[in-house]
């Protein structure tokens, strides 16, 4: 029997627990329940965001880096290791990123007025009037993805993962 066949009543977590129940009895699976769910909601989620950057020729990670300096205001700039902490990224991974979005002219390297030894990594106009575009449509598709919850079920849930995450950083 195929994990299709086992989706009856419920979701793909339940099939899969019912599997675990019936071939371990012994084995208390309850917490695959919440996390199963949150890692499947994490991949559909991650399709429907990145259908929308796709919009914009953006993946993922170039909205994450756009969005990050958009974020920290104007002048819409931050030192590398600001980026990569910010993105939880390497050094290297950074400068590769960074290289590839400057390529495009979507952010260039600006002198640090308080170090002159340093960069800093600045929106370019371009990379403003994109982010501004992207972030509208990112939002409008958040409110389409969660808008089947009501208003006091989505704050329970944000609440909720709010515990989780505070217990996981």
């Amino acid at each position: 029997m195929t994990l299709k066949d086992e989706v009856r009543d419920g979701d793909s977590v339940d099939a899969i627990l019912r599997q675990w129940n019936r071939e371990r009895p012994d084995l208390d699976v309850t917490p695959m329940g919440p996390i199963g769910r949150t890692r499947r909601c994490a991949a559909l989620l991650g399709r429907r965001l990145e259908a929308t950057f796709a919009q914009f020729r953006l993946s993922n990670w170039e909205f994450d880096v756009l969005a990050t300096l958009r974020r920290a205001g104007a002048p819409h700039c931050l030192a590398p290791t600001a980026l990569f902490s910010a993105l939880m990224v390497t050094s290297g991974t950074m400068t590769n990123r960074l290289q590839r979005l400057e390529a495009a002219g979507l952010v260039q390297r600006v002198a640090n007025p308080a170090d002159a030894r340093s960069t800093l990594v600045q929106l370019s106009p371009a990379g403003l009037a994109l982010i501004d575009r992207a972030v509208e449509a990112h939002v409008e598709n958040e409110r389409r993805i969660l808008e089947a919850i009501g208003a006091e079920d989505l704050r329970e849930l944000d609440r909720r993962l709010k515990q989780l995450l505070a217990v996981l950083e």
